[in-house]
């Protein structure tokens, strides 16, 4: 136990504990603020720990960065998780509410992290790359339990090349969309739906 300050006693956070505090901070402040403009100093600084300590769990600032990306993507999933008996129309509808809350909160975090992509970082790319195949499988989980669309699931193989293509539209309408555009968020989860469904209907 750490001493008494206040009246209160202070746990030392368990090594797991404390990645955990540092990538909540650093959610944050990439959230808030480009990529160039947060600095190690001050996710260090807001976690109270040394900026040393920040580098034993983190070597650089692109691993740190990447691996906020992949705590986000899994909370992600985790939230827009196929709920059993719910049609496939209306998860998608839902889930796709909360992913772009997510990205319209985070604006900053998700143009960065692509990005980093595009431009080849591989800490980054290998967080996009277990992501994007993550997102994969629960979509198509989700449409093989469906009444509508798993009885023809089996015979349309075409089926997984379409919801890859349809998750590379949506984050290019998303990231479109983060630069302005007229379009205000339902009228871009209506245009990502439509984008899905129509390919799946037959």
């Amino acid at each position: 136990m750490a001493a008494n300050q206040g009246g209160r006693t202070r746990r030392r956070l368990s090594t797991e504990e404390r990645r955990e505090q540092l990538l909540s901070v650093g959610a944050r402040l990439f959230s808030e603020s480009p990529y160039d403009d947060v600095w190690i100093e001050r996710v260090a600084e807001i976690a109270g720990v040394s900026r040393g300590l920040l580098y034993h769990y983190f070597p650089t600032k692109r691993d740190f960065f990447a691996a906020v990306v992949e705590r986000e993507s899994e909370r992600m999933l985790r939230m827009t998780a196929a709920v059993p008996g719910v049609p496939v129309r209306e998860q998608l509808a839902a889930g796709l509410e909360t992913f772009l809350e997510y990205v319209e909160a985070h604006a900053h975090g998700y143009r960065a992290f692509h990005r980093a992509d595009a431009a080849g970082d591989q800490a980054v790319r290998r967080v996009y790359q277990r992501a994007l195949a993550a997102q994969e499988r629960q979509i198509l989980a989700a449409l093989a339990a469906d009444p509508e669309f798993g009885p023809a699931f089996e015979d349309r193989p075409e089926v997984r090349l379409a919801v890859r293509g349809w998750l590379a539209f949506t984050t290019a309408v998303c990231l479109e969309w983060l630069r302005g555009t007229e379009l205000g968020r339902q009228q871009v989860r209506e245009l990502c739906t439509r984008a899905l469904l129509g390919v799946l209907t037959p």
